[in-house]
């Protein structure tokens, strides 16, 4: 049975569980990243119970490695930003995993870069390639690099984000909207916060608008404590989307909410500012033998938590509709029959993400942690 050479555009965490899942089903695979190593770069990830479930079917070494290096929160929580009132709880941690088949895993996207790089050829990535465009010939997708190397492949997949130049290569340049919002992103001890109710869960300080917001939830087998808090902002004039930012400024915006929410901006000593920027859902990811995966194709602003989770189901389903692909000439309906799997959910979540509701009361969570990427029904032909 001859496989297809397939290849990714973008070592990052749905490129590389994308790898994984294709080279499982056969397929010889090549990662292209631009960076010149895998380096301790990025933020930190909200696994939920959709994605670790869909990580532990990648292979039991990459599950183990991500519960090892992550923190299990306890609770799902939400509070009011004045009052401190309680609006919603929901059982994480072993509660998650007996509800829905795993639990939620907060984790640096180094460490889950590192449980899915352990399970993959080292040799089959190959840094320092930016692709500038591509072609989708008779003869295979021809990927053409900066350095001006090229190489070519049965099928391409754009996991290049948000800036994806895949993207660009099938439907054109598009610049995504800056949305008004910014982040600030800190880390702190957790022994410098332990006097904060409830520090090992997962909890969401809800502000008085839907851009402003505190989330906070443990690290590193809990030994740290990660801060995220958006706000509005008119304009972004920065050249980078995210800068050093100044931690007077972030406790400035803040300076109303609840003492327990203050305690935790007090605790930081420095913290890094980004502008949040979103596109609308993508009618088209597919067209011949390409298509794209994760930031890539459905953006998604973080307030589901759902980014990096997303991207991960992507992998998993793209893997399963290439499973029974030979040759390259069925390999284009494989991909539409992917996106039509996939755009309705991410559509949903993307937009959800936007209109920052989602759990602030209780409500039903089981949409989005009990999807299994694994046995979802695929589309029909």
């Amino acid at each position: 049975m001859s496989h297809l050479h397939i290849g990714i555009v973008g070592g990052g965490v749905g490129g590389m569980a994308a790898a994984i899942a294709l080279r499982r089903r056969g397929h010889r695979v090549t990662v292209y990243e631009q960076a010149g190593q895998f380096a301790r770069v990025g933020a930190d990830i909200n696994l939920t119970p959709n994605a670790v479930r869909a990580l532990d079917g990648l292979g039991a070494d990459v599950g183990a490695a991500v519960r090892q290096r992550g923190a299990r929160p306890t609770f799902r929580i939400s509070r009011d930003w004045d009052t401190g009132k309680e609006t919603s709880r929901l059982g994480m941690s072993d509660v998650a995993e007996k509800e829905y088949g795993a639990p939620q895993i907060t984790i640096h996207r180094a460490d889950v870069l590192a449980a899915l790089t352990s399970g993959f050829d080292a040799a089959q990535v190959r840094f320092g390639q930016r692709l500038t465009t591509l072609r989708d010939t008779d003869a295979g997708v021809e990927l053409q690099f900066e350095d001006g190397g090229t190489d070519t492949v049965d099928v391409a997949i754009g996991a290049d984000g948000i800036h994806s130049r895949v993207r660009t290569a099938l439907f054109g340049d598009e610049s995504p909207r800056f949305t008004g919002v910014v982040s600030f992103r800190s880390v702190v001890p957790t022994d410098k916060v332990r006097d904060v109710p409830e520090i090992e869960a997962f909890t969401k300080w809800w502000g008085p608008n839907p851009q402003s917001q505190i989330v906070t939830f443990p690290l590193n087998q809990g030994r740290d404590t990660f801060v995220f808090a958006t706000t509005g902002q008119a304009s972004w004039h920065e050249e980078s989307w995210t800068s050093p930012g100044d931690v007077h400024e972030l406790r400035s915006f803040y300076r109303d909410f609840h003492p327990d929410a203050r305690k935790l901006l007090d605790a930081c000593t420095e913290t890094l500012k980004s502008a949040l920027y979103e596109r609308d859902p993508l009618p088209q990811w597919s067209r011949g033998h390409v298509t794209l995966l994760g930031d890539a194709c459905h953006p998604m602003l973080p307030f589901m938590a759902q980014g990096a989770c997303q991207a991960i189901e992507d992998a998993v389903v793209l893997g399963r509709c290439l499973e029974p692909v030979t040759d390259r000439a069925q390999a284009a309906a494989a991909l539409q029959t992917y996106a039509r799997a996939r755009q309705e959910r991410t559509a949903k979540i993307q937009i959800g993400s936007r209109g920052n509701q989602w759990m602030k009361t209780q409500g039903n969570a089981g949409w989005v942690y009990g999807y299994d990427a694994w046995t979802v029904a695929l589309p029909a032909d």
